[in-house]
């Protein structure tokens, strides 16, 4: 959701932030100095990573943060009558201008428990912030994974259009699933308003309702279309049935079973588009018509010296329909000598997810673009991120929540986060310190515990060390230059690159290192010991 298009998202909280607020500010405690952090317990999927996404909305958020008149009015109308006016008056005086907020890059690889968002600044305020952050980042890098998987799936070269907005879960659904989808690793979606706001490329053709619109020649209007080099107009109906003529004989299909309202689709869209046609060829039968009518339009365009932009099909074996149609391309461009015709690109769609991609991509195929719709911007593997909101630190005091589930056991204190790579260049293990501690260092040793082991110290010696988070929000302001959606896709196809192989396998991935310093670990163990 973007707030320049709802207003202040100070009121997209849950109610009971607003009670906590209530009494930290009864108890004086509202100013004192906190520290939370934003991390999810589980990578999604079942996979080894994430991709952090959701930053630039976050800070948009923060910059804007102010409680309002109308929204303090309505807080009076739902919160107890006994709440004392005068904390109302306080609420109208808070803001983010306290609040630091660090962060790694968006779109950069992430791990279980290693936070997404470190946020510092005044319990009260920082408190109110959750709910809107978690809604902020949760789906952004819920999505932004779910399309990466796609993109690892498919391969470097396949082009990936996102096409969800009508299966997305409302307005800011489709629109969020649009702009994390490109930070994914996918080249262009069907969401015009996602296009606008975002700069995200956008492409979309026909629909089966187009085709079935049209029943016979005779509604073909306007019929005439220039030559790309030329300046008379001529008649393009006639020069496509005579192509037709031509194909159904080299293809020995029947010229009287073609459906004849199709043709009048395609050279309909062709006189329109003709530098952009890309027909749907299965509204009917793929091969007794759907075919031999594109191919007539594309080479009565070609004849005037357009390129068509390609063919989709929408149903059925996609992978051996792509087959059979580039066997038909290779057909017509050798007959027809035009050479460029072989090598057309065929587009599919039909309800992909990544088990139906992977036999794809298997078995080979001649596709070259694949449209993913239901299965990209809902996630089924997993609804949820599952990211939570933890304090860490208040009035100088490292906070651990200690329960019988070891998993939601946090990690106390301020922290810094290295990441360490190998002497291929590869990240292999997160390290979490406390931020009094000595700075990790490459080619120095460092005794390390990993989390969720019970294993004594070991050793490693990192080739190179990156500091994972910056700070994004200091003093009421951003304070680093924010890349474009752009700069945020190539960073995190980059972030991915870094990583193992085996880290990235979609399923049963080597589980990624995160482990906690000595120092980290032993204030781990006391606070654990006087909790109990």
């Amino acid at each position: 959701m973007e707030p320049g298009r709802r207003g202040s998202l100070a009121l997209l909280t849950d109610l009971y932030q607003f009670s906590m607020a209530y009494g930290y500010w009864r108890a004086g405690r509202q100013r004192e100095p906190a520290e939370f952090e934003l991390f999810f317990r589980r990578c999604p999927c079942q996979g080894g990573f994430a991709l952090s996404a959701g930053l630039g909305e976050c800070l948009a958020f923060l910059r804007g943060f102010r409680l309002r008149e109308p929204e303090i009015e309505y807080l009076q109308s739902v919160l107890p009558s006994t709440t004392e006016k005068a904390f109302f008056d306080y609420l109208r005086t808070v803001d983010a201008s306290e609040v630091t907020v660090s962060s790694a890059p968006e779109g950069s690889v992430v791990f279980a428990t290693v936070p997404l968002l470190q946020v510092k600044g005044p319990l009260l305020v920082v408190q109110l912030l959750e709910t809107t952050l978690l809604c902020l980042v949760n789906y952004a890098s819920l999505v932004a994974t779910n399309a990466a998987r796609f993109r690892m799936l498919a391969g470097p070269d396949k082009k990936l259009l996102e096409l969800g907005l009508r299966r997305a879960q409302g307005p800011d659904g489709g629109l969020s699933a649009s702009k994390y989808s490109y930070i994914g690793g996918f080249d262009w979606t069907s969401n015009v308003l996602a296009g606008k706001l975002y700069g995200v490329p956008v492409r979309g053709t026909m629909a089966h309702s187009y085709v079935m619109s049209f029943t016979s020649l005779m509604e073909v209007q306007p019929r005439t279309l220039k030559p790309l080099d030329g300046d008379e107009p001529v008649d393009f109906l006639p020069l496509a049935e005579l192509w037709l003529q031509r194909v159904c004989q080299t293809l020995r299909v029947p010229h009287d079973r073609v459906n004849h309202g199709e043709l009048a689709a395609f050279v309909s869209y062709a006189i329109a588009f003709p530098h952009n046609f890309q027909g749907l060829v299965d509204t009917y039968s793929i091969m007794g018509t759907g075919i031999p009518n594109f191919c007539a339009v594309a080479l009565a365009l070609n004849q005037l010296g357009y390129r068509v932009a390609g063919i989709r099909v929408d149903s059925g074996d996609l992978g051996k329909q792509a087959r059979e149609i580039r066997q038909v391309l290779r057909t017509c461009s050798a007959n027809f000598q035009v050479p460029w015709f072989a090598t057309i690109p065929i587009a599919v769609s039909n309800d992909i997810s990544e088990r139906s991609l992977e036999e794809l991509m298997q078995e080979g195929n001649e596709i070259d673009m694949i449209g993913i719709g239901t299965n990209l911007v809902t996630c089924p593997l997993q609804p949820s991120l599952g990211c939570v909101y933890k304090l860490v630190k208040v009035n100088g005091c490292p906070k651990l929540k200690l329960t019988e589930d070891e998993e939601k056991m946090t990690i106390p204190g301020s922290k810094v986060v290295y990441r360490l790579y190998d002497a291929t260049g590869l990240a292999f293990m997160d390290l979490m310190a406390l931020e009094e501690e000595p700075p990790a260092r490459a080619g120095q040793e460092v005794a390390v515990r990993l989390l969720g082991r019970s294993e004594e110290a070991r050793r490693v010696t990192p080739m190179a060390v990156e500091i994972l988070h910056r700070t994004y929000f200091k003093d009421g302001q951003v304070c680093q230059a924010l890349p474009s959606l752009l700069e945020v896709k190539s960073h995190a196809q980059a972030s991915l690159s870094l990583l193992s192989p085996a880290h990235k396998r979609l399923q049963d991935p080597e589980p990624y290192q995160v482990a906690v310093t000595e120092k980290l670990h032993f204030l781990l163990s006391d606070l654990r010991r006087s909790s109990r």
